[in-house]
């Protein structure tokens, strides 16, 4: 098996136009799947809730959260974006951020294993319910293997500050 940049499996270009293709589709409803990701993390484990600082004495309903809809849709785009670019910079990258700063985010407020893979369940099912006629298994992996590895780049920065 080749590596890209240390324990990076390859993305391959078939993987890669899977990505591409769908994300071309959903870009222009970011903001409704950001929510519907989110809102299926939470369906998930209701618990998730208390690691975003902005929900915990919130009394309005989450579909109408005006940070949850703002923060889940840069979720949504930051991690999309950054699985469309993955093959291409041979690395995990990420704009508007940086992955120290995003490990560190996720370090402070206690994310463990089982949020990531919650969350990569609620993507996954996100993305086949917005591109139901392009949907494969192929795509499934394609898409589970570039989240895979922003949450690997993201896992190596998740430590105290120095």
């Amino acid at each position: 098996m080749n590596t890209m940049e240390g324990n990076c499996k390859v993305f391959t270009e078939e993987q890669e136009a899977l990505v591409v293709k769908s994300w071309n589709v959903m870009k222009k409803n970011s903001a409704e799947l950001g929510l519907k990701f989110f809102l299926k993390i939470f369906e998930i484990a209701p618990s998730a809730k208390k690691l975003f600082p902005f929900l915990k004495d919130s009394n309005v309903p989450l579909h109408q959260n005006s940070k949850l809809k703002s923060h889940a849709m840069s979720v949504f785009i930051m991690t999309c974006e950054s699985a469309v670019q993955l093959r291409k910079a041979g690395k995990v990258t990420v704009r508007e951020s940086s992955l120290k700063k995003l490990g560190a985010v996720h370090f402070k407020y206690g994310v463990v294993d089982e949020h990531f893979e919650v969350t990569k369940f609620a993507l996954l099912e996100t993305i086949k319910e917005a591109v139901p006629e392009l949907w494969t298994p192929e795509m499934k992996i394609a898409w589970g293997e570039a989240y895979d590895q922003l949450v690997a780049a993201i896992k190596t920065e998740m430590k105290p500050p120095s």
